[in-house]
């Protein structure tokens, strides 16, 4: 059986996670035979903002994969994400060279090509693109125009655009931690290939990627991608709240978080309190643990309302019968799920690779969920000429949100001075 070993990054701005996976194209399977997961340095909401530090930390996560794998990791498909991806619906036309009007693929490559003659700012550059439907002639809706014959061929897709630094800046850092990049994939669509069905796709599902410094969407329905954004506020921002709240120090607010977190203000006494000493002997101040529920809410609030007027803009909300699935590191926080039913009025779960082989039990968590999507989107998805294949349209990204809501400062009222 034809096997081939790929190798996925997800360069996340708290941690950077590598998958070494060996791909059976024949039945589709995916046996993990590594995983390395090590704290990230030198990015910022997504973008390298260290290159030294940055490839240090690849190289960091490479090391132990190929450790467990017994692999030697020589490129990699990367997970690119953060504010400034840009995603613009586009067009392309061709007519077909072969004198019996039979499309190839040769042909699909070339509408493809057309489609990506499109002005762009000179500081981007075209990451992918993703084929919405063909038209051969009057025909329309076509998924796969291969076979058919027609004299024109055309294509509606879309082009997802990043700024030519945050490529730039990535491609150096794998670069210097000696691994090649063979494929940069939006976040989003990487989640969302690892944990959702093709029955939620059908039915109308939103992923909904909780990130340490960014959420990101993707939205389905009928099999097709609809919508997708990035909106520049993830997990972190709660630990940073509980650092201003408390007045306490990042590493003492992200142990508060992990140890009382939680989205439920009702799952605690009123007056319990949580000793800071516990953490720092240099604290010497108690709070009421539902202080520090109080300020994650606030946050979630923002983050969930985000959400919501995202689906607002498409005409879905509370219209998705498969609900909503969470995936990222945010979507460990107890309670997490009674919070987005909520505020979503949709049935939620929490969203984990499956069907996967080998070494599970290290990559089985909602937190893999972009790394292993990467992997399945290079099996499934394909690529031809550079181009990735799929099945839907994405929406422009949501970018410029900044600051602390007007809720959080007022929730930060009682702690601040």
């Amino acid at each position: 059986m034809k096997t081939n070993i790929i190798t996925s990054i997800d360069l996340g701005s708290s941690t950077v996670r590598c998958v070494i996976a060996d791909v059976a194209h024949e039945d589709g399977q995916v046996r993990v035979l590594g995983a390395g997961i090590v704290p990230s340095a030198g990015m910022r909401r997504g973008a390298v903002v260290d290159i030294n530090d940055a490839a240090d930390a690849i190289a960091a996560a490479v090391e132990r994969a190929e450790q467990m794998s017994g692999e030697k990791v020589k490129s990699a498909i990367v997970s690119i994400g953060g504010a400034g991806i840009i995603v613009k619906e586009t067009q392309g036309v061709i007519a077909i060279g072969r004198a019996d009007g039979e499309v190839n693929e040769d042909d699909v490559v070339r509408v493809i090509d057309a489609a990506q003659a499109i002005s762009i700012p000179t500081n981007n550059e075209i990451i992918h693109v993703i084929p919405r439907s063909f038209r051969l002639d009057d025909q329309r809706d076509i998924k796969d125009p291969v076979g058919l014959r027609g004299v024109r061929l055309e294509v509606d897709a879309v082009i997802v655009e990043a700024p030519g630094n945050h490529v730039k800046n990535l491609t150096s850092a794998m670069e210097r931690a000696d691994i090649g990049v063979e494929d940069f994939i939006i976040e989003p669509l990487a989640a969302a290939e690892s944990t959702l069905t093709k029955k939620q796709k059908e039915l109308g599902v939103v992923l909904v990627n909780l990130g340490a410094s960014t959420t990101s969407i993707a939205v389905y329905e009928e099999g097709e991608l609809i919508h997708t954004s990035v909106l520049p506020v993830g997990s972190d921002f709660i630990t940073h709240d509980i650092a201003i709240g408390l007045r306490t120090e990042i590493d003492i607010a992200e142990r508060v978080k992990f140890e009382f977190g939680s989205a439920d203000m009702d799952s605690v006494d009123k007056k319990s309190m949580i000793d800071l000493s516990r953490f720092d002997e240099r604290e010497k101040d108690a709070v009421y643990h539902h202080d520090v529920l109080e300020i994650i809410q606030a946050r979630l609030d923002e983050i969930f309302d985000l959400v919501v007027k995202e689906l607002e803009k498409i005409g879905k909300d509370q219209l998705l019968p498969a609900g909503a699935v969470l995936t990222g590191g945010g979507a460990h926080l107890p309670h997490i799920v009674d919070f987005a039913k909520e505020k979503l009025r949709l049935p939620v779960s929490v969203g984990q690779p499956a069907n996967l082989l080998g070494v599970v039990d290290h990559v089985d968590d909602s937190s893999y969920a972009t790394v292993v999507g990467l992997l399945l989107w290079a099996l499934h998805e394909g690529s031809r000429g550079g181009v990735h294949f799929g099945t839907g349209a994405m929406s422009s990204f949501t970018t410029g949100i900044s600051g602390i809501s007007a809720k959080i400062r007022g929730t930060f009222g009682k702690f601040l001075p």
